[in-house]
Formats: C-alpha cells, structure tokens, sequence
C-alpha cells in the first residue's frame, strides 16, 4: 500500500490489539481495507513506549492498597514529581488531618490531581538529564526519530 505513518496510542491496550493488527497486515490478513486493495502482505513497523515521568507516579497511586501507602507516594511527589504550578504543597502538608478524613479512593484521587498532567512523560528536550534514567540506548532511538528525513 505504500504507506507511511505514526500510529499513537495512550492507553494500556496497545500491545494486545493495535501492534497485533500491525502485524497481522504485515502477513498479508484480508481484513478491513487489505482486502480492497488486494493486500498481499509485506512491510515492517516500529513499536516504542514513552518513558513514564508523572506516569509513574499516578501508576503507583492507583496502586496503593492504604493510606500509609498513599502518604509514600506523596514524599516520593514532593521531592521528584512535578506538582501542578497551581499546587503549594506546604499548603497541603499543613492540613494533613483534613486530608486523613478523606477515604482512600478520595486520597487517590487527590494526589492524581496535584500531578502536573502536561509531564506525564519525559519531554524529549530532557532525555538527558540524569533523573530520568533514560538509557543510551534510547537517547540513540530518539535522536534517529526525530532526525529523519521523509523518504
């Protein structure tokens, strides 16, 4: 078909059912708009994640099984999160016994809210910044991508 393009996807389902149909296009399945135009097969895709920034973050509190769990989370945010610029966490530390009332689904989703949304993920720009961890390898991935040329 000679077609180029970048597929996203954000949510978890991606592995089971996008990157399966990829493939089954690239072994030449009649589905959907392959058996229009007489698909026989072929090609090759590339598939990658996006390093977890804030992520990582929300991932661990939808996690936590108490409260005890819950105020972990928070130290790890204070210190190495990105805290919505609207949020002042001393602010927030001051009224821990307003906060220990909540249930453990209202502390939850709490401390998703004060996450900074727009750092869900490490921003290219700061692939190199030793926080992030991001591998050599990785960085070598990214600067490919965003260095080709159209063919």
């Amino acid at each position: 078909m000679d077609r180029q393009y970048i597929g996203i996807e954000q949510l978890d389902y991606v592995e089971p059912i996008p990157v399966q149909r990829i493939i089954d296009v690239i072994k030449g399945d009649e589905a959907g708009i392959s058996k229009k135009v007489d698909w026989k097969g072929g090609g090759s895709f590339v598939y990658a994640e996006l390093k977890k920034a804030n992520a990582e973050f929300s991932d661990k509190v939808e996690a936590a099984k108490n409260t005890k769990d819950i105020n972990k989370i928070w130290e790890q945010m204070q210190k190495t999160g990105f805290i919505s610029y609207r949020i002042d966490p001393k602010t927030i530390n001051e009224n821990k016994a307003t906060y220990a009332q909540l249930s453990l689904e209202e502390q939850k989703q709490f401390l998703i809210e004060l996450l900074d949304k727009n750092q869900l993920y490490v921003n290219y720009s700061e692939i190199d910044d030793k926080d992030f961890e991001v591998s050599d390898t990785d960085k070598q991935l990214n600067k490919m991508f965003y260095t080709m040329k159209p063919a």
